[in-house]
């Protein structure tokens, strides 16, 4: 197969997956969300959900094996023996490749062991469909170690559990799901569609049919009002859980979502980034489960506030403490740096040149008190989502 009929093979993806699937092959199960009513997200807003019929995600699967042979192919003419990693990463970066040969190239050049169900709530599906998506992706890819989905709670409590055990031996790895609030009071609000009792249902559900969980938590999403409610709730519904991961997502309320309206009328009041990593401390102070915390999205102020626990549990509140406890100067210092992306991490402040560089942006823009530094970044921030 030559570069040309490679390039006019398509199949359909979806348009977003977990920042832990960068490198996963997506595979478009279901399109859009099927509540799609959450205040504080825009992604699927005016698209209608669908459930696509099981014979046109298999014809999918079968393009991607196309694309894949197609591939390796041409890495053997080129006199790769074999290798294809070089011949992917060329594939991926050229201007005239398709987004079915890009996608194809980028998981074949992470090692192609992972794949992502696509949209919001695959496994919605019937599930002797979804069975048999994920019965033929891992026949025709036995190396694939892994293959994840998005779930409601809703959704993972409805299912039985002898589903969900056959969901897991047809091939579902790992679930993820977006908890966001474990307060009935927040997940009103925000318009989420069920309550803390629904995530621990649909929690214990997917962990107690062996398959690995992945949570959500959204800082920022209890405002002023009710972070305390929100954190100290969320805790206590995900010690209930015991998942295997618990995820950082921070909030970013912009005009363009439902739940600006909330901003405006009052009833929501955003709160400040050093707020919010008041709040996360809140957060993982009362959290107690036997997973890892992890800190993997653009829009987290510390990313370094990832661990095993219960052993990382005090890194991470002494982490919090030490941002806390920094003179205001430094913590906006920091804060600018980490959104120009100057700054991975605390430890990078130590970098003289580049603490000088963000000090002498920070006069230049006049960014010296943290109400000045929230109206920078929150413009910066816009660019992530």
């Amino acid at each position: 197969m030559n570069w040309n009929e490679l390039n006019r093979l398509h199949f359909e993806t979806g348009p977003i997956r977990p920042p832990s699937e960068a490198y996963s092959l997506l595979i478009r199960a279901t399109r859009n969300c099927p509540w799609n009513r959450c205040r504080f997200c825009h992604t699927y807003k005016g698209e209608k959900f669908e459930l696509r019929p099981a014979e046109d995600v298999l014809k999918d699967i079968e393009t991607v094996k196309r694309i894949a042979d197609g591939i390796k192919e041409l890495a053997f003419s080129a006199g790769y023996a074999g290798n294809v990693r070089d011949v992917a990463a060329y594939m991926y970066s050229h201007p005239t490749a398709s987004e079915s040969l890009r996608q194809v190239a980028l998981w074949q050049f992470a090692g192609g062991k992972s794949a992502f169900l696509q949209d919001a709530n695959s496994i919605i599906m019937r599930t002797p469909d979804l069975i048999k998506v994920v019965s033929v992706l891992k026949q025709t890819f036995p190396d694939i170690t892994r293959i994840t989905s998005y779930c409601r709670s809703k959704t993972a409590a409805k299912k039985t559990l002898t589903e969900m055990m056959e969901i897991h031996e047809a091939g579902v790895t790992r679930i993820h799901v977006g908890m966001e609030s474990g307060s009935n009071a927040v997940l009103k609000i925000v318009n989420k569609g069920m309550t803390a009792d629904d995530h621990i249902s649909g929690g214990r559900n997917i962990k107690e049919a062996g398959i690995e969980l992945s949570e959500y938590y959204m800082p920022g999403l209890g405002g002023r009002k009710l972070w305390q409610e929100h954190a100290a709730e969320s805790a206590r519904v995900l010690n209930s859980i015991n998942p295997d991961f618990v995820r950082l997502r921070t909030l970013m309320v912009s005009p363009a979502l439902e739940m600006w309206a909330n901003v405006e009328s009052g009833e929501f009041e955003i709160m400040g980034e050093d707020e919010m990593v008041k709040e996360i401390g809140e957060f993982i102070s009362r959290l107690d489960f036997t997973g890892e915390l992890k800190s993997d999205h653009i829009l987290n102020l510390l990313p370094e506030l990832e661990g095993k626990f219960p052993a990382a549990k005090q890194a991470c509140l002494d982490t919090v403490n030490r941002y806390l406890n920094m003179p205001l100067r430094e913590r906006l210092n920091y804060r600018l740096g980490r959104r120009a992306g100057i700054y991975e991490r605390l430890a990078d402040m130590h970098d003289a040149d580049r603490y000088r560089k963000v000090d002498e942006t920070m006069r230049r823009l006049g960014t010296d008190t943290a109400e000045k530094m929230d109206a920078v970044t929150d413009r910066m921030k816009q660019y992530f989502i």
